[in-house]
Protein backbone atom coordinates (compact mmCIF):
# COMPACT_ATOMS: atom_id res chain seq x y z
CA UNK A 1 0.00 0.00 0.00
CA UNK A 2 3.18 2.38 -0.01
CA UNK A 3 2.57 2.32 -4.01
CA UNK A 4 1.64 5.70 -5.74
CA UNK A 5 -0.38 4.06 -7.99
CA UNK A 6 -2.92 2.52 -5.55
CA UNK A 7 -5.81 5.09 -5.39
CA UNK A 8 -6.84 6.77 -2.25
CA UNK A 9 -10.36 5.29 -2.31
CA UNK A 10 -9.02 1.83 -3.09
CA UNK A 11 -6.82 2.02 -0.42
CA UNK A 12 -9.74 3.03 1.92
CA UNK A 13 -12.19 0.45 0.53
CA UNK A 14 -9.41 -2.44 1.06
CA UNK A 15 -8.65 -1.31 4.64
CA UNK A 16 -12.35 -0.45 5.30
CA UNK A 17 -12.74 -4.48 4.90
CA UNK A 18 -9.46 -5.56 6.83
CA UNK A 19 -11.09 -3.74 9.29
CA UNK A 20 -14.75 -5.08 9.74
CA UNK A 21 -12.83 -8.76 9.23
CA UNK A 22 -10.26 -8.09 11.62
CA UNK A 23 -11.92 -6.30 14.21
CA UNK A 24 -13.93 -9.12 16.06
CA UNK A 25 -10.19 -11.01 16.52
CA UNK A 26 -8.64 -7.98 17.68
CA UNK A 27 -10.99 -6.72 19.88
CA UNK A 28 -11.85 -10.51 21.19
CA UNK A 29 -8.32 -11.03 21.86
CA UNK A 30 -7.62 -7.77 23.70
CA UNK A 31 -10.56 -8.75 26.47
CA UNK A 32 -8.98 -11.95 26.47
CA UNK A 33 -5.40 -10.85 27.47
CA UNK A 34 -7.27 -8.62 29.88
CA UNK A 35 -9.18 -11.43 31.64
CA UNK A 36 -5.55 -13.53 31.79
CA UNK A 37 -3.69 -10.54 33.12
CA UNK A 38 -5.46 -8.55 34.97
CA UNK A 39 -8.73 -9.67 35.12
CA UNK A 40 -12.54 -7.34 34.72
CA UNK A 41 -14.74 -5.72 37.33
CA UNK A 42 -15.75 -9.00 39.93
CA UNK A 43 -13.84 -11.37 37.62
CA UNK A 44 -10.32 -11.78 38.98
CA UNK A 45 -7.27 -12.18 36.93
CA UNK A 46 -6.74 -16.35 36.17
CA UNK A 47 -4.21 -17.92 34.17
CA UNK A 48 -4.31 -19.66 31.07
CA UNK A 49 -6.89 -22.99 31.46
CA UNK A 50 -8.22 -21.88 34.80
CA UNK A 51 -11.40 -20.28 35.73
CA UNK A 52 -12.05 -16.76 37.39
CA UNK A 53 -15.25 -16.11 39.27
CA UNK A 54 -17.04 -13.39 39.66
CA UNK A 55 -18.57 -13.30 43.31
CA UNK A 56 -20.69 -10.64 42.97
CA UNK A 57 -23.33 -9.87 40.66
CA UNK A 58 -21.71 -6.96 37.95
CA UNK A 59 -22.27 -3.64 38.40
CA UNK A 60 -20.56 -0.52 36.79
CA UNK A 61 -16.83 -1.40 37.66
CA UNK A 62 -17.03 -4.27 35.19
CA UNK A 63 -16.43 -1.99 32.36
CA UNK A 64 -17.04 -4.40 29.99
CA UNK A 65 -19.39 -4.26 26.84
CA UNK A 66 -22.87 -5.21 27.88
CA UNK A 67 -21.91 -7.62 30.74
CA UNK A 68 -25.36 -8.67 32.32
CA UNK A 69 -26.84 -8.21 35.76
CA UNK A 70 -28.67 -11.03 35.97
CA UNK A 71 -25.82 -14.46 36.53
CA UNK A 72 -22.54 -14.49 37.80
CA UNK A 73 -19.55 -15.14 35.50
CA UNK A 74 -16.83 -17.55 35.71
CA UNK A 75 -14.54 -17.09 32.80
CA UNK A 76 -11.69 -19.29 31.53
CA UNK A 77 -9.11 -18.58 28.67
CA UNK A 78 -8.23 -21.57 27.23
CA UNK A 79 -4.64 -22.46 25.43
CA UNK A 80 -4.79 -25.74 23.69
CA UNK A 81 -1.31 -25.00 23.05
CA UNK A 82 -0.35 -27.31 26.06
CA UNK A 83 -2.56 -30.30 24.62
CA UNK A 84 -6.03 -31.50 25.84
CA UNK A 85 -7.60 -29.97 29.30
CA UNK A 86 -10.04 -31.91 31.19
CA UNK A 87 -12.91 -30.09 32.18
CA UNK A 88 -15.65 -31.04 34.96
CA UNK A 89 -18.82 -30.08 35.65
CA UNK A 90 -20.94 -30.48 39.18
CA UNK A 91 -24.32 -31.40 39.35
CA UNK A 92 -26.72 -28.05 39.58
CA UNK A 93 -29.71 -30.51 40.44
CA UNK A 94 -32.16 -27.96 38.02
CA UNK A 95 -30.15 -24.40 38.45
CA UNK A 96 -29.58 -22.31 35.37
CA UNK A 97 -26.17 -22.39 34.07
CA UNK A 98 -24.56 -22.02 30.74
CA UNK A 99 -20.76 -22.59 29.66
CA UNK A 100 -20.43 -21.02 25.97
CA UNK A 101 -17.37 -21.41 24.25
CA UNK A 102 -15.95 -18.52 21.98
CA UNK A 103 -13.49 -19.23 19.42
CA UNK A 104 -10.61 -16.22 19.13
CA UNK A 105 -12.54 -14.89 15.73
CA UNK A 106 -15.74 -14.84 18.16
CA UNK A 107 -17.60 -17.96 16.81
CA UNK A 108 -19.91 -19.71 19.49
CA UNK A 109 -19.14 -23.22 18.64
CA UNK A 110 -19.94 -25.14 21.50
CA UNK A 111 -22.50 -25.35 24.70
CA UNK A 112 -22.70 -26.28 28.04
CA UNK A 113 -25.33 -26.19 30.55
CA UNK A 114 -28.99 -26.43 30.90
CA UNK A 115 -30.20 -26.29 27.92
CA UNK A 116 -26.86 -28.03 26.07
CA UNK A 117 -26.28 -31.04 28.12
CA UNK A 118 -28.27 -30.75 31.31
CA UNK A 119 -27.30 -29.83 34.84
CA UNK A 120 -25.71 -33.61 35.93
CA UNK A 121 -22.51 -33.53 36.77
CA UNK A 122 -20.17 -34.38 33.60
CA UNK A 123 -16.92 -34.43 32.62
CA UNK A 124 -15.54 -32.82 28.55
CA UNK A 125 -11.95 -33.08 27.19
CA UNK A 126 -11.29 -29.81 25.41
CA UNK A 127 -8.83 -30.66 22.36
CA UNK A 128 -7.08 -28.68 19.97
CA UNK A 129 -7.64 -28.60 16.10
CA UNK A 130 -5.40 -30.92 14.74
CA UNK A 131 -5.81 -33.81 18.29
CA UNK A 132 -7.08 -37.19 16.59
CA UNK A 133 -6.91 -39.64 19.83
CA UNK A 134 -9.55 -41.15 21.63
CA UNK A 135 -10.99 -40.04 24.64
CA UNK A 136 -11.61 -41.73 27.99
CA UNK A 137 -15.07 -43.71 28.25
CA UNK A 138 -17.91 -41.38 29.27
CA UNK A 139 -15.94 -38.23 28.39
CA UNK A 140 -17.40 -35.88 25.26
CA UNK A 141 -14.65 -34.52 23.66
CA UNK A 142 -14.90 -30.83 22.50
CA UNK A 143 -13.09 -29.66 19.26
CA UNK A 144 -11.78 -26.29 19.35
CA UNK A 145 -11.33 -24.28 16.19
CA UNK A 146 -8.55 -22.30 17.20
CA UNK A 147 -5.98 -23.27 19.74
CA UNK A 148 -6.89 -20.19 22.27
CA UNK A 149 -10.55 -19.77 23.02
CA UNK A 150 -13.06 -18.19 25.93
CA UNK A 151 -15.41 -20.40 28.51
CA UNK A 152 -17.97 -17.71 29.21
CA UNK A 153 -19.47 -19.16 32.22
CA UNK A 154 -23.26 -17.88 33.73
CA UNK A 155 -24.91 -19.21 36.50
CA UNK A 156 -28.50 -17.73 37.11
CA UNK A 157 -28.44 -16.18 41.25
CA UNK A 158 -32.19 -15.81 43.00
CA UNK A 159 -30.43 -13.70 45.81
CA UNK A 160 -28.17 -12.96 47.68
CA UNK A 161 -29.17 -15.49 49.72
CA UNK A 162 -28.03 -17.78 47.01
CA UNK A 163 -24.76 -17.01 46.56
CA UNK A 164 -23.08 -19.28 48.78
CA UNK A 165 -24.85 -21.99 46.72
CA UNK A 166 -23.19 -20.45 43.11
CA UNK A 167 -20.09 -20.51 44.80
CA UNK A 168 -19.91 -23.91 45.90
CA UNK A 169 -20.88 -24.83 42.11
CA UNK A 170 -17.98 -22.44 40.67
CA UNK A 171 -15.67 -24.32 42.92
CA UNK A 172 -16.87 -27.42 41.85
CA UNK A 173 -15.89 -26.62 38.32
CA UNK A 174 -12.84 -27.63 37.42
CA UNK A 175 -10.14 -27.08 34.51
CA UNK A 176 -6.99 -29.89 34.38
CA UNK A 177 -4.77 -29.74 31.35
CA UNK A 178 -3.70 -33.78 30.61
CA UNK A 179 0.27 -32.39 30.55
CA UNK A 180 0.65 -31.02 33.76
CA UNK A 181 4.18 -30.04 32.69
CA UNK A 182 3.47 -28.11 29.44
CA UNK A 183 3.38 -24.85 29.68
CA UNK A 184 1.00 -22.12 27.54
CA UNK A 185 2.29 -20.10 24.63
CA UNK A 186 -0.62 -17.28 24.89
CA UNK A 187 -0.68 -14.43 22.25
CA UNK A 188 1.80 -13.71 19.66
CA UNK A 189 3.80 -10.31 20.88
CA UNK A 190 2.58 -7.44 18.19
CA UNK A 191 5.61 -5.44 17.48
CA UNK A 192 5.64 -2.71 19.60
CA UNK A 193 7.86 0.08 17.80
CA UNK A 194 4.55 -0.07 15.56
CA UNK A 195 2.77 3.73 15.79
CA UNK A 196 0.30 4.01 17.66
CA UNK A 197 -2.56 4.56 15.25
CA UNK A 198 -1.17 1.21 13.25
CA UNK A 199 -1.28 -1.22 15.83
CA UNK A 200 -4.82 -2.79 15.03
CA UNK A 201 -3.15 -3.84 12.09
CA UNK A 202 -0.17 -5.50 13.51
CA UNK A 203 -2.08 -7.19 16.25
CA UNK A 204 -4.47 -8.44 13.44
CA UNK A 205 -0.74 -9.49 10.75
CA UNK A 206 0.13 -11.01 14.35
CA UNK A 207 -3.07 -12.87 15.53
CA UNK A 208 -4.57 -13.88 12.18
CA UNK A 209 -1.53 -15.52 11.32
CA UNK A 210 -1.55 -17.42 14.97
CA UNK A 211 -5.05 -18.65 14.92
CA UNK A 212 -5.95 -19.16 11.06
CA UNK A 213 -9.90 -18.41 10.26
CA UNK A 214 -12.50 -20.80 8.95
CA UNK A 215 -11.45 -22.42 5.60
CA UNK A 216 -14.08 -19.91 4.27
CA UNK A 217 -12.51 -16.74 5.18
CA UNK A 218 -8.89 -17.87 4.04
CA UNK A 219 -9.12 -16.50 0.51
CA UNK A 220 -10.35 -13.09 2.19
CA UNK A 221 -7.79 -13.02 4.27
CA UNK A 222 -5.48 -13.35 1.65
CA UNK A 223 -7.11 -10.79 -0.61
CA UNK A 224 -6.03 -8.42 1.89
CA UNK A 225 -2.58 -8.67 1.54
CA UNK A 226 -2.00 -4.88 0.47
CA UNK A 227 -2.26 -3.78 3.63
CA UNK A 228 0.41 -5.75 4.98
CA UNK A 229 -1.63 -8.41 7.32
CA UNK A 230 0.01 -11.45 5.59
CA UNK A 231 3.54 -10.61 6.20
CA UNK A 232 5.70 -12.68 7.58
CA UNK A 233 7.52 -9.57 9.51
CA UNK A 234 5.87 -6.21 10.41
CA UNK A 235 5.52 -3.66 7.52
CA UNK A 236 4.28 -0.61 9.63
CA UNK A 237 7.58 0.21 10.96
CA UNK A 238 9.83 2.82 8.64
CA UNK A 239 6.91 4.14 6.73
CA UNK A 240 6.97 7.35 4.01
CA UNK A 241 4.92 10.15 5.88
CA UNK A 242 2.51 9.21 2.42
CA UNK A 243 1.62 6.01 3.45
CA UNK A 244 1.37 5.75 7.02
CA UNK A 245 -1.43 8.58 6.08
CA UNK A 246 -3.53 6.30 4.17
CA UNK A 247 -3.12 3.28 6.44
CA UNK A 248 -3.93 5.69 9.28
CA UNK A 249 -7.27 7.36 7.20
CA UNK A 250 -8.42 3.99 5.53
CA UNK A 251 -8.65 2.60 9.96
CA UNK A 252 -10.61 5.61 10.46
CA UNK A 253 -12.98 5.17 7.47
CA UNK A 254 -13.17 1.33 8.78
CA UNK A 255 -14.42 2.38 12.29
CA UNK A 256 -16.69 4.74 10.35
CA UNK A 257 -18.01 2.05 8.81
CA UNK A 258 -18.60 -0.26 11.82
CA UNK A 259 -20.19 2.66 14.04
CA UNK A 260 -22.86 3.37 10.66
CA UNK A 261 -23.22 -0.69 10.72
CA UNK A 262 -24.73 -0.39 14.47
CA UNK A 263 -27.83 2.03 12.99
CA UNK A 264 -28.40 0.69 10.04
CA UNK A 265 -27.63 -2.83 10.45
CA UNK A 266 -29.78 -5.66 8.30
CA UNK A 267 -31.79 -6.48 12.17
CA UNK A 268 -35.83 -6.37 11.81
CA UNK A 269 -37.04 -3.24 14.24
CA UNK A 270 -40.47 -3.28 16.05
CA UNK A 271 -41.59 -1.00 18.04
CA UNK A 272 -38.15 0.41 17.92
CA UNK A 273 -36.48 -2.43 18.81
CA UNK A 274 -34.10 -4.15 17.23
CA UNK A 275 -35.00 -7.75 16.89
CA UNK A 276 -31.22 -9.11 17.04
CA UNK A 277 -32.26 -12.85 17.51
CA UNK A 278 -29.63 -13.21 14.68
CA UNK A 279 -26.81 -11.27 15.55
CA UNK A 280 -24.52 -14.24 16.61
CA UNK A 281 -25.31 -16.10 13.83
CA UNK A 282 -21.72 -16.02 11.75
CA UNK A 283 -20.42 -19.51 12.48
CA UNK A 284 -20.83 -21.58 9.87
CA UNK A 285 -18.14 -23.96 10.35
CA UNK A 286 -17.97 -25.03 13.95
CA UNK A 287 -20.74 -26.95 15.82
CA UNK A 288 -19.59 -28.90 18.76
CA UNK A 289 -21.93 -30.31 21.99
CA UNK A 290 -24.57 -28.03 22.08
CA UNK A 291 -24.59 -25.64 18.78
CA UNK A 292 -26.98 -26.13 16.45
CA UNK A 293 -26.30 -26.28 12.66
CA UNK A 294 -29.39 -24.82 11.83
CA UNK A 295 -30.35 -22.73 8.83
CA UNK A 296 -32.46 -20.55 11.09
CA UNK A 297 -29.30 -20.02 13.04
CA UNK A 298 -27.22 -19.04 9.93
CA UNK A 299 -26.40 -15.57 8.13
CA UNK A 300 -25.79 -16.94 4.10
CA UNK A 301 -24.91 -13.59 2.77
CA UNK A 302 -20.92 -13.20 3.12
CA UNK A 303 -20.86 -9.62 3.02
CA UNK A 304 -23.20 -9.28 5.76
CA UNK A 305 -21.67 -12.23 7.83
CA UNK A 306 -18.21 -10.16 7.95
CA UNK A 307 -19.96 -6.78 8.88
CA UNK A 308 -22.17 -8.48 11.66
CA UNK A 309 -20.07 -10.22 13.02
CA UNK A 310 -17.76 -6.77 14.01
CA UNK A 311 -20.92 -5.04 15.24
CA UNK A 312 -21.74 -7.78 17.59
CA UNK A 313 -18.20 -7.93 19.14
CA UNK A 314 -18.31 -4.26 19.43
CA UNK A 315 -21.78 -3.91 21.43
CA UNK A 316 -22.29 -7.81 22.49
CA UNK A 317 -19.39 -9.30 22.77
CA UNK A 318 -19.51 -13.09 23.80
CA UNK A 319 -22.81 -12.66 23.13
CA UNK A 320 -25.08 -16.12 22.95
CA UNK A 321 -26.79 -17.50 20.27
CA UNK A 322 -30.55 -16.62 20.61
CA UNK A 323 -31.73 -20.26 20.93
CA UNK A 324 -30.02 -19.94 24.59
CA UNK A 325 -30.26 -16.30 25.38
CA UNK A 326 -32.25 -13.76 22.86
CA UNK A 327 -31.32 -10.49 23.34
CA UNK A 328 -33.07 -7.33 21.77
CA UNK A 329 -32.31 -3.49 21.85
CA UNK A 330 -33.73 -0.10 21.40
CA UNK A 331 -32.59 2.83 21.24
CA UNK A 332 -35.41 4.96 20.57
CA UNK A 333 -38.76 5.80 22.38
CA UNK A 334 -42.16 5.43 20.93
CA UNK A 335 -41.77 8.73 19.14
CA UNK A 336 -38.57 7.56 17.11
CA UNK A 337 -36.54 9.64 19.14
CA UNK A 338 -33.53 8.85 20.60
CA UNK A 339 -34.18 7.47 24.88
CA UNK A 340 -32.33 9.98 27.25
CA UNK A 341 -31.75 10.85 30.61
CA UNK A 342 -33.67 14.18 30.70
CA UNK A 343 -37.16 12.29 29.91
CA UNK A 344 -39.09 9.68 31.63
CA UNK A 345 -40.53 6.46 30.22
CA UNK A 346 -42.60 3.37 30.58
CA UNK A 347 -42.72 0.01 29.42
CA UNK A 348 -45.59 -1.84 29.79
CA UNK A 349 -44.62 -5.52 29.04
CA UNK A 350 -48.38 -7.67 28.96
CA UNK A 351 -47.43 -10.57 28.76
CA UNK A 352 -44.28 -10.44 29.95
CA UNK A 353 -41.46 -12.56 28.29
CA UNK A 354 -42.19 -16.08 27.83
CA UNK A 355 -39.29 -17.96 28.74
CA UNK A 356 -37.89 -21.54 30.16
CA UNK A 357 -35.69 -19.60 32.09
CA UNK A 358 -35.76 -16.12 33.00
CA UNK A 359 -35.69 -12.41 31.66
CA UNK A 360 -34.49 -9.51 32.49
CA UNK A 361 -34.23 -5.47 31.17
CA UNK A 362 -31.01 -3.66 31.91
CA UNK A 363 -29.78 -0.43 31.31
CA UNK A 364 -26.76 0.82 29.63
CA UNK A 365 -24.95 3.93 29.29
CA UNK A 366 -24.23 5.37 25.89
CA UNK A 367 -21.88 4.76 23.78
CA UNK A 368 -19.66 2.68 26.34
CA UNK A 369 -22.55 0.45 26.87
CA UNK A 370 -21.47 -0.12 30.38
CA UNK A 371 -23.56 -0.65 33.32
CA UNK A 372 -24.83 2.80 34.85
CA UNK A 373 -24.39 3.77 38.76
CA UNK A 374 -27.61 5.20 40.04
CA UNK A 375 -28.93 5.53 44.16
CA UNK A 376 -30.52 2.29 44.45
CA UNK A 377 -28.00 -0.21 42.66
CA UNK A 378 -30.23 -1.26 40.32
CA UNK A 379 -29.26 -2.04 37.21
CA UNK A 380 -31.65 -3.95 35.95
CA UNK A 381 -35.62 -5.20 36.31
CA UNK A 382 -36.74 -8.58 35.47
CA UNK A 383 -39.08 -11.65 36.53
CA UNK A 384 -36.74 -12.25 39.36
CA UNK A 385 -36.42 -8.73 40.53
CA UNK A 386 -37.73 -8.58 44.65
CA UNK A 387 -40.32 -6.22 44.95
CA UNK A 388 -42.01 -5.62 41.52
CA UNK A 389 -45.24 -4.59 41.39
CA UNK A 390 -47.61 -6.20 39.06
CA UNK A 391 -50.62 -4.27 37.39
CA UNK A 392 -54.65 -5.23 38.35
CA UNK A 393 -54.31 -7.08 35.20
CA UNK A 394 -51.06 -8.76 35.64
CA UNK A 395 -49.24 -7.14 33.53
CA UNK A 396 -45.72 -5.36 34.18
CA UNK A 397 -45.22 -1.63 33.88
CA UNK A 398 -41.54 -0.22 34.35
CA UNK A 399 -40.69 3.20 34.80
CA UNK A 400 -37.32 4.03 33.41
CA UNK A 401 -36.21 7.90 34.03
CA UNK A 402 -32.75 9.28 36.08
CA UNK A 403 -34.37 10.65 38.47
CA UNK A 404 -36.18 8.94 41.11
CA UNK A 405 -40.01 8.06 40.78
CA UNK A 406 -42.43 9.62 43.24
CA UNK A 407 -44.31 6.43 43.19
CA UNK A 408 -42.90 3.63 45.29
CA UNK A 409 -44.42 0.94 43.35
CA UNK A 410 -42.75 2.28 39.94
CA UNK A 411 -40.57 -0.64 39.48
CA UNK A 412 -37.93 2.05 38.57
CA UNK A 413 -34.85 1.05 36.01
CA UNK A 414 -32.83 4.16 36.62
CA UNK A 415 -31.14 5.79 33.32
CA UNK A 416 -27.94 7.43 33.65
CA UNK A 417 -28.24 11.89 33.04
CA UNK A 418 -27.52 11.14 29.10
CA UNK A 419 -28.37 9.15 26.24
CA UNK A 420 -28.72 5.61 27.23
CA UNK A 421 -29.60 1.76 25.43
CA UNK A 422 -32.13 -0.96 27.35
CA UNK A 423 -31.49 -4.32 26.56
CA UNK A 424 -34.07 -7.05 26.61
CA UNK A 425 -32.39 -10.68 27.57
CA UNK A 426 -34.83 -13.76 27.20
CA UNK A 427 -32.81 -16.67 29.01
CA UNK A 428 -34.06 -20.03 26.99
CA UNK A 429 -36.81 -18.13 25.17
CA UNK A 430 -39.88 -19.94 23.62
CA UNK A 431 -40.32 -20.23 19.92
CA UNK A 432 -43.10 -17.49 20.08
CA UNK A 433 -39.78 -15.16 20.74
CA UNK A 434 -37.52 -16.73 18.00
CA UNK A 435 -40.71 -16.57 15.80
CA UNK A 436 -41.65 -13.21 16.48
CA UNK A 437 -44.92 -14.02 17.46
CA UNK A 438 -44.10 -12.42 20.49
CA UNK A 439 -42.55 -8.93 20.56
CA UNK A 440 -41.87 -5.91 22.87
CA UNK A 441 -43.88 -2.96 22.87
CA UNK A 442 -42.61 0.65 22.61
CA UNK A 443 -40.32 2.33 25.22
CA UNK A 444 -43.12 4.97 25.77
CA UNK A 445 -42.30 9.18 26.77
CA UNK A 446 -44.33 9.45 29.63
CA UNK A 447 -43.85 13.39 29.90
CA UNK A 448 -44.55 14.75 25.96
Amino acid sequence: MTDTAVSSDADRALLTKAYLYGFPLVFNLAQVARYVETGVGAVPAAPWNSFGHARTLAGPDDTFVTINNDTLYSMAQIDLSVGPVRLRVPDTDGRYYVLQFVSAWTDNFAYVGHRATGTQAAEFLLVPPTWDDSAPSGTTVIHFPTTVASIVGRWAVGSDDDLPAVHALQDATTLTPLDAAARPIGLAEPDPAVPEDLVFLEQFRVWSQQFPPAARDRELQRSLAPAGTTAPTTPYLDLSATAHERLAAGLDAGRAALEHALTSGASPQVNGWKLTLHAFDYNLDFFEVGALDDNRFTITDPELRIVERAAAALVGLWGNHAYEAAYIMTYVDDQGEQLTGSRTYTLRLDPTPPVSGFWSLTMYSMPDFYLVANLIDRYSVGDRTPGVVRDPDGALTITISHERPADPDANWLPSPAGDFRPILRMYEPDDAVLSRAWTAPAVVRSDH
